[in-house]
């Protein structure tokens, strides 16, 4: 199963992709909003006692007071950065990236991190929050421009905001290429979902009982329900009503599916269905949770050219170089009893046909008593026990495959092929004991072996089909990041939302988002 090319999705953090689909041009910034929070299109009385209240309030920023006015004063506008109820897409990148200045001293953070912490409760009125917002503008582009021509702040605001995208702006005012725009993507869907939220037009999809597969040329009520619930969620352009599984209901289905992560194939079971009937506010929890998990991206992503990326939920990995998708790969990962270790390493060595040394748990659990009834069972399995362990010989039949990815770590996981093939159809690919099974695994060794002329397809062959096992340790270590999203932005828009496999939306639901169903 193949979602929709997983990490391009994860690259869209744009570190290495440079494209930010969607992004609003900037007429959208200046949408009207409430006549109670707008700064300006008042009149100067009112404006001096908006600008004197606030800077009473906030005195720590009285001296920036003519800075941060003038950035109103040539606009018939209310704020700068906000859109509708969200802070814009530019607010957002002006407040990561004056985090990241050094040496920058923000006034008021606590108030200014409240707006963009989900988990909190903000009761800033819109004209506070937008000039605290202006004035950390002012701040910022004070200590960024230190050394370079005086403009007036007015002036390199119009050159941040008249950008037509987020990577032009930000590139124009540092340079330094760090977005997280999955994190601006997810932001955006989680608008379109607030809104479906607020809307009266989600409603559970009855099915008829006992409930049978659905597939194409069918005739049912949960058809038609299925057709709104496609057309709500953008999968369908209309809305027909009809009853009946035709070409059109195909299409918009092959689309929801590959997005989620299911089987690409037109027939809608039980538990689709029940993944659709999914609350719109749980749907809202989960892209906030997700919001939380890209803030916690490591930052040494940011500096690397070639990695290994696996998401969980999803069941895929990437493997990148030179700054570009050149993989891949559908994998299964533990089971929700031996789960699989989210964290970073580096792949140091590949080792082909390799030896699988049964851990003791396994002996325990689930060889001694195979062994007890048959005393034939190592051999049949190609199996020995050397020096008190039980380990499996080489071979097309050997539990780690053809070729296995070492990157040490206290839960010595690893990644490798397996013979288990079938495996990789199922659409919950939990099978096992923690390590990671890759379904293109000798293609991942060949891609990471083209820097190593020694390494020819004809000897990585030779090695695969031996019965010694080959250990290769790599000149240059390889970051692998095994990571937990459960819903990410494809680049094409679409959101998508898999598995909580491990239930870890649960425990961060409860660590930073106490108050997310309001």
């Amino acid at each position: 199963m193949k979602t929709f090319n997983l990490f391009t999705v994860i690259l869209s953090l744009s570190f290495f992709v440079s494209s930010f689909n969607r992004i609003e041009k900037t007429n959208s910034l200046y949408k009207k909003t409430p006549a109670a929070t707008k700064v300006y299109n008042n009149t100067d009385s009112d404006v001096d006692k908006i600008s004197n209240d606030f800077f009473k309030r906030y005195s720590d920023l009285k001296k920036y007071k003519s800075d941060v006015m003038s950035l109103y004063k040539t606009r018939t506008l209310g704020s700068i950065w906000f859109d509708e109820d969200e802070v814009n897409e530019f607010g957002s990148v002006l407040y990561e990236k004056a985090k990241k200045t050094n040496d920058l001293v923000i006034p008021y953070q606590k108030e200014i991190d409240q707006l963009f912490d989900s988990s909190s409760e903000n009761n800033l009125s819109r004209t506070d929050a937008d000039m605290l917002l202006s004035s950390l503008y002012v701040l910022y582009t004070k200590k960024s421009n230190a050394d370079k021509k005086r403009l007036s702040y007015d002036a390199m605001l119009k050159d941040f905001l008249n950008y037509s995208t987020i990577e032009e702006a930000t590139a124009k005012v540092e340079d330094d290429g760090n977005l997280y725009d999955q994190y601006y993507k997810l932001q955006a869907a989680l608008k379109q979902y607030k809104k479906l939220e607020k809307s009266s037009k989600w409603k559970p999809i009855v099915t008829e009982m006992p409930y049978k597969d659905l597939r194409p040329d069918a005739v049912s009520s949960t058809i038609a329900q299925v057709r709104t619930r496609l057309y709500l969620l953008g999968d369908l352009k209309q809305d027909s009503k009809s009853d009946f599984y035709d070409r059109e209901l195909m299409d918009g289905v092959m689309k929801y599916k590959v997005r989620n992560g299911f089987k690409p194939n037109y027939i809608l079971q039980e538990e689709h269905i029940k993944e659709m009937n999914i609350p719109v506010s749980d749907k809202v929890k989960t892209l906030m949770l997700n919001m939380e998990r890209i803030r916690a991206i490591s930052p040494q992503l940011v500096n690397n050219d070639e990695f290994v990326m696996v998401n969980v939920p999803s069941y895929e990995l990437i493997y990148v170089k030179n700054g570009k998708i050149v993989l891949t790969s559908s994998v299964f990962v533990g089971s929700p009893l031996t789960k699989t270790s989210i964290f970073n390493g580096e792949i140091d060595r590949i080792v082909f046909s390799p030896y699988w040394t049964v851990p003791q748990s396994i002996v325990q659990n689930e060889l001694r008593s195979k062994i007890a009834s048959d005393p034939n069972y190592l051999a049949e399995k190609n199996m020995e026990v050397i020096n008190g362990q039980v380990r499996q010989k080489p071979g097309p039949e050997n539990s780690l495959g053809l070729v296995k990815f070492m990157f040490p770590n206290k839960e010595d996981i690893y990644m490798h092929d397996t013979p288990s093939k079938t495996l990789f159809d199922f659409e919950k690919r939990t099978f096992s004991h923690g390590c990671i099974n890759v379904k293109m695994a000798k293609e991942l060794a060949v891609a990471m072996l083209a820097d190593y002329p020694e390494w020819t397809q004809a000897k990585i062959d030779k090695a695969m089909a031996g019965k010694v096992e080959n250990s290769f340790k790599l000149s240059k270590k390889v970051p692998i990041y095994i990571t937990y999203f459960t819903s990410l932005v494809n680049e094409n828009g679409e959101i998508g939302f898999f598995q909580d496999v491990y239930e870890k939306d649960a425990e961060l639901n409860q660590e930073k988002l106490p108050v997310a169903a309001n």
